[in-house]
C-alpha cells in the first residue's frame, strides 16, 4: 500500500521530535514518492513544520492547564509558566531553534505562520474560561490580552536567541501575573 498524507505527516513528526532537520527530498525518498507528491500532501517545509508545532502545542497547553492550580489570573500565569517550561525542556524544540534560529523565530513568533495566532487563541480561550468563572482581568479585549501573554512567553522562551540570556519560565509566570494584576501562583 502506498503512503499518503497521514503517513507523510507521521513520519515528519517522528523525525522532528527526534531532533532531525526535516529535508523534503529525504522525506519524499523515504516515503517512495516524488517531492511534488509530498508537497501536495503536506505543503512546503515551513507549512509542515508549523503544522507539526501546532500539533505538539495543543497537548502541551492542555497538560499545562491540567497541572495548574488556582484560578483567575494566577491560574493563567501558572499555565503559561508550565507551558513555557515544557517548551524550554523539549529537546526537539531546542534542536530546531539552535539549528535554524531565524526560521524558528519566523515560524513561531510572526504573522508568517498561523502558529502564533493558534497559541493566542488558546490563551484567549483560557482567559474566557476564567472570566466566565467570575474572574476579572485588566480592562482590555481578551484577544489583545492573550496576545500580550503569548509575546511574554515568547520573550522568555527565546531569550537565548533574542538577547543571549537563558530561557526562564519563572519569569514568564511572574510577568504574566503582574500583567493580570495577581500575585504569582504558588508552586
Amino acid at each position: 500500500m502506498r503512503p499518503g498524507a497521514r503517513e507523510a505527516f507521521s513520519l515528519a513528526l517522528k523525525k522532528f521530535v527526534n531532533g532531525d532537520r526535516l529535508d523534503m527530498q529525504d522525506l519524499a525518498a523515504e516515503l517512495g514518492v516524488d517531492r511534488t507528491t509530498l508537497f501536495r500532501w503536506v505543503g512546503n517545509r515551513d507549512t509542515l513544520v508549523v503544522n507539526i508545532l501546532t500539533t505538539l502545542a495543543d497537548p502541551t497547553i492542555k497538560k499545562a492547564a491540567d497541572a495548574a492550580s488556582g484560578s483567575g489570573g494566577a491560574r493563567v500565569a501558572r499555565i503559561a509558566e508550565i507551558y513555557a517550561q515544557k517548551i524550554i525542556d523539549a529537546s526537539y524544540y531546542r534542536a530546531f531553534m539552535q539549528r535554524e534560529p531565524e526560521r524558528s523565530l519566523r515560524l513561531t513568533t510572526t504573522k508568517a505562520s498561523p502558529l502564533q495566532q493558534h497559541i493566542v487563541e488558546s490563551f484567549q480561550n483560557l482567559l474566557q474560561q476564567e472570566r466566565d468563572g467570575g474572574h476579572e482581568f485588566p480592562p482590555m479585549d481578551l484577544h489583545d490580552l492573550a496576545y500580550l501573554i503569548v509575546r511574554i512567553i515568547e520573550s522568555f522562551i527565546y531569550a537565548d536567541i533574542i538577547t543571549g540570556e537563558e530561557p526562564d519560565s519563572a519569569k514568564v509566570g511572574a510577568a504574566i501575573a503582574a500583567l493580570l494584576a495577581t500575585s504569582p501562583a504558588v508552586r
